[in-house]
């Protein structure tokens, strides 16, 4: 909202840092609690620019806005603000599944109007959404006679910064296509083209993470490193070098700054999901969070095998011997991967091979699927296309309606290739098209994906919750066969405040047994507790219990894989330092229950855990599993302690976490 006093004080503050360039006019907006403050102005030649305060801190430096095109003018300059308007917004939603029950709303918005001043006089508009935690804003190119389809070469949009920042970061298509690379931090220019989210850590102590949401038929927004402490947005582009193709009227994916005073605040926000729009879908009575176990594990280890042979998995006899497993441990889902023709020889080169209809010869999908009902466990599909998109999509409607007609409602995905259709990157608009594609044929047919190998999360979740989680990130397969050794004991205590800023991740916890053998000497880096930990601290509502089923068999601990929800009513982080240690509380979605998880890196820590989030005037029995007290990642991760004790809202635990090691924690309120 317009505030010429707020205004004045702002330009003495920009002044005296030496970033005020001349300008045209200024309108500010304010957070609904007024600490955050964006200002938007025209420089004097007329190009768009914004800024951003918390508090009395400059976050964000004037940094232009803009577009150009191919065969086009751009849109970069010469603009005046014909109008613009806010309005204030106040209200919660519910979602079907979450690490929030209900989701609070609240917001000023801020709509500028804009026109070139010369011939041909095109509109946009730039639209700001200020919350309490950070902001988000898009373009908007309104249907006008002088604008209609464009060829979009570069977004102009810049991210500077006062003073350099610390960066957790992670590289773009230099080590794969989809994101699964270790996040690594250093100071920011000396980063070059990276991914979002990317996590910030200011000179002050504030924590920042810029990234996008919504991202409809459009391109990836990747960051580049263009000049000293700046940023410059950078769209992934097709093949023949063209970014997006758009006709007007559309808009722009939202860009998102959050802001925070500890990593904590990074977790919890929910800026990304209020960004994007209500879900599309009526009737979501069919969309079922679910814990799942798979035919999966053994072939990372080289048990089994995806294609036919003597060692092959996905066989009628052992799928239901995983069923039988599901049903008596209480898990409704079976993932089993290589039932289908296509994965003989290198499947990896060439997708085309995939039949997505057709079993081979030892898999009986209608017997299977029909025996996992009458054990009220259901198939969970698998659909490897290799990169292979448009093949997937000729077969997409046929392979869904089998699997609707057979009782499977829920189907992974995978994109196991450098690029899709052997050209085009995962993350450019050919790929954000595809992929959607996926999701709302899907929908038809009551099926929720669980996207490997995918274009990032960017809230898309809330308008088709059937996508229900991704990959995205390095998973507990590297585990199995990474050349590097698998993650470091750190990875899962960077990821909560990076990777998973954009949504679920299906990094399948739950691995018990660690004394397996691989060529590259790859192994689990963590403790037995700290993989119970991991399904609290990392968020899915598709979670896999991944070990094989005789891993489990007589572990005391598998009674908290068992139990542990899959979604949450509340979340709160009660301690975290990026890269070191963390403490996530989370309260179950059906019950009374909370459930804490708290995880180390390399180094063993004692952290206190206060339980003032449980409800006042209760008593609460604490199932604990703690690492033995000469549990290490490396000699011995097999120690768990397990004791009980009454707790209330008063109390606070001391967690005792050895190196690589956690503690899981089952809280249950006691009847009077």
């Amino acid at each position: 909202m317009k505030n010429i006093s707020v205004i004045t004080i702002l330009i003495v503050i920009f002044s005296s840092l030496g970033l005020v360039s001349c300008v045209e006019k200024e309108i500010t907006v304010t957070s609904p609690d007024s600490n955050q403050k964006l200002i938007f102005s025209l420089t004097r030649e007329g190009t768009p620019q914004y800024s951003l305060l918390s508090g009395k801190e400059v976050i964000i430096t004037p940094s232009k806005m803009g577009f150009e095109f191919q065969e086009t003018p751009s849109m970069s300059k010469g603009f005046e603000i014909i109008s613009s308007e806010t309005r204030s917004i106040d209200k919660s939603w519910e979602q079907p599944w979450g690490e929030f029950k209900t989701v609070h709303d609240k917001h000023e918005e801020l709509v500028v109007h804009l026109q070139e001043k010369e011939a041909p006089e095109r509109l946009m508009d730039i639209i700001f959404r200020v919350f309490n935690d950070g902001v988000g804003y898009r373009y908007s190119f309104p249907e006008q006679p002088s604008f209609k389809k464009v060829k979009i070469s570069n977004e102009l949009t810049e991210f500077n910064f006062p003073e350099e920042p610390e960066v957790w970061w992670a590289p773009v298509h230099r080590e794969n296509s989809y994101y699964e690379s270790f996040y690594r931090k250093s100071p920011m220019n000396q980063t070059d083209t990276i991914n979002t989210p990317a996590t910030f850590e200011t000179k002050s102590g504030k924590y920042l993470a810029i990234h996008e949401a919504n991202l409809t038929d459009f391109a990836s927004m990747t960051l580049l490193n263009s000049k000293e402490n700046q940023y410059k947005s950078e769209l992934v582009p097709w093949a023949n070098g063209v970014k997006v193709y758009a006709e007007a009227p559309f808009e722009t994916p939202w860009r998102t700054i959050i802001v925070a005073n500890d990593p904590g605040g990074l977790m919890t926000s929910t800026i990304m999901l209020n960004l994007n729009e209500p879900s599309v879908i009526d009737d979501e009575s069919w969309i079922e969070p679910s814990k799942y176990i798979g035919i999966w594990w053994g072939m990372h280890l080289g048990k089994y095998t995806w294609g036919q042979g003597d060692k092959h998995g996905a066989t009628t006899e052992n799928t239901k011997n995983y069923i039988d497993f599901a049903a008596k441990n209480g898990f409704d889902g079976v993932l089993v991967e290589g039932w289908n023709k296509g994965w003989d020889g290198d499947w990896t080169a060439d997708g085309t091979a995939f039949s997505f209809t057709n079993a081979y010869a030892d898999f009986d999908l209608e017997e299977i699927s029909e025996y996992a009902a009458t054990k009220n466990v259901r198939l969970i599909g698998h659909h490897e296309t290799a990169g292979a998109a448009k093949h997937y999509e000729d077969q997409m409607e046929e392979a869904f309606a089998l699997y609707h007609r057979i009782g499977v409602n829920a189907v992974k995905t995978g994109y196991v290739n450098k690029y899709l259709d052997k050209k085009e990157w995962h993350d450019s608009q050919y790929g954000v098209r595809h992929y959607r594609k996926v999701i709302e044929n899907a929908a038809k047919y009551h099926i929720m994906i669980d996207n490997h190998e995918p274009v990032k999360g960017t809230g898309l979740q809330r308008t088709y919750p059937n996508l229900m989680t991704q990959e995205g990130g390095r998973g507990q397969e590297y585990n199995a066969w990474s050349a590097d050794g698998g993650n470091t004991p750190e990875h899962t205590t960077v990821v909560p405040f990076t990777r998973m800023l954009s949504g679920p991740f299906d990094f399948t916890p739950g691995i018990f047994d660690f004394d397996y053998e691989t060529p590259n000497k790859a192994r689990v880096q963590t403790t037995l507790a700290k993989q119970l930990a991991l399904y609290v601290v990392l968020f899915s509502p598709l979670q896999m219990a991944s070990d094989l089923p005789e891993n489990y068999a007589g572990k005391p601990e598998f009674e908290f894989v068992k139990q542990v929800p899959s979604i949450w009513e509340d979340t709160k982080v009660l301690n975290a330092k990026i890269g070191d240690y963390t403490t996530v509380v989370r309260k179950d979605w059906d019950s009374e229950d909370w459930y804490l998880g708290s995880i180390t890196d390399e180094n063993p820590r004692v952290l206190s855990a206060s339980l003032d989030f449980l409800e006042p005037g209760l008593k609460y029995k604490a199932v604990i599993y703690s690492d033995g007290k000469n549990a290490d990642y490396k000699t011995d991760p097999y120690p768990v302690d397990i004791a009980t004790q009454t707790v209330d809202n008063n109390s606070t635990l001391e967690l005792n976490l050895q190196p690589g090691g956690g503690t899981a924690i089952k809280f249950t309120p006691l009847k009077d």
